[in-house]
């Protein structure tokens, strides 16, 4: 019985390490239950260099050409000198801040500035890769929007300032598209459920895999309602149920978002969303990143904890007002 027991290891084992070796560069890993595996930390920071949306003088054309590429590269490296001259790292003060905006700036050591790309867009459609155009509702939308540290105030309370000022949430997609630093996500699975963690306000979206329903349209939230299905090797996550307060790009209550994850190679992730919003574009449009793995895990971002920004803002709004009163 032992020994039955050992050759059908030893049996499970070899046929475990035939299939590894067996495996082909383009052989997409698998969970355990089988589903793609798209688990690990990802990061979109080398994608920082890549316009969001398209010069318009680049018409269709998706990529650039030798020497405009050689001329992005040349740029970054000069941005890079430029940081690393206008910061005094032993008395934490910029110098001449030009490159590195105001006094105010955090040192280039905390910015990431990504890498030159030969990506003339993160838009990828419609083909001229720019955002269709914006209705008249979601001009006015924006207009009377919270600009929060953005602004000019007034800072009267909380209230004035975004759910990003707030610690609230960045929202999505904005949470997973690279900004000044904090550019990973975090993706794990389990059978029938896909949980996606950003580092940057550090939330995690936890989304059935399934043909589950949508919550009733009466609940709304933040990041929505997710529901997620596999297309291939493709993961599909398709978001309703917006509450509008954390708003992308000027979007509504009435989004609907679709997300599409899948392996790019061996050592790639790609993403891409469609958004739809018909009180906010004229037609849907995609965007698109390719992540790379990020080899640290993601060290935790103590938002609310360090958020001396809005309260800052608010004190210094009442010393305006005291000095206002007093004149």
């Amino acid at each position: 019985m032992r020994r039955q027991l050992l050759v059908g290891t030893m049996l499970v084992i070899g046929a475990a390490w035939i299939g590894v070796f067996a495996q082909t560069p383009a052989a997409v890993p698998r969970t355990p239950w089988g589903d793609p595996d798209l688990q690990g930390v990802w990061t979109s920071e080398p994608e920082l260099g890549v316009p969001f949306e398209r010069a318009p003088e680049l018409g269709d054309r998706q990529t650039y050409t030798d020497s405009e590429f050689e001329q992005r590269r040349v740029d970054a490296q000069k941005q890079l000198a430029t940081d690393n001259a206008e910061f005094d790292v032993d008395t934490a003060d910029t110098r001449n801040a030009g490159a590195v905006g105001s006094a105010t700036s955090p040192p280039p050591h905390w910015l990431e500035r990504g890498k030159p790309s030969r990506r003339t867009s993160m838009v990828i459609d419609p083909a001229n890769g720019r955002i269709p155009a914006t209705t008249a509702e979601a001009r006015t939308r924006t207009q009377r929007a919270v600009r929060g540290s953005f602004g000019n105030g007034p800072y009267n309370s909380t209230l004035d300032f975004t759910m990003y000022d707030r610690c609230i949430t960045r929202g999505v997609p904005g949470a997973i598209f690279p900004a000044v630093y904090n550019a990973n996500t975090r993706l794990v699975q389990g059978p029938g459920f896909v949980a996606i963690t950003y580092e940057m306000i550090h939330e995690t979206r936890v989304i059935p895999i399934g043909d589950r329903p949508h919550v009733a349209s009466s609940i709304r939230q933040y990041l929505g309602d997710a529901r997620a299905h596999w297309d291939g090797d493709t993961l599909v996550v398709e978001t309703t149920n917006f509450n509008g307060r954390a708003p992308y790009r000027g979007s509504s209550d009435q989004l609907v978002m679709v997300e599409r994850f899948r392996r790019a190679g061996t050592d790639a992730l790609r993403y891409e969303v469609t958004l739809r919003d018909a009180s906010t574009w004229a037609a849907p449009w995609t965007a698109a990143l390719n992540l790379s793995p990020q080899r640290d895990d993601m060290y935790e971002y103590a938002c609310h904890e360090g958020n001396n920004a809005m309260r800052n803002m608010l004190s210094a709004a009442r010393a305006a007002d005291r000095q206002a009163g007093s004149k």
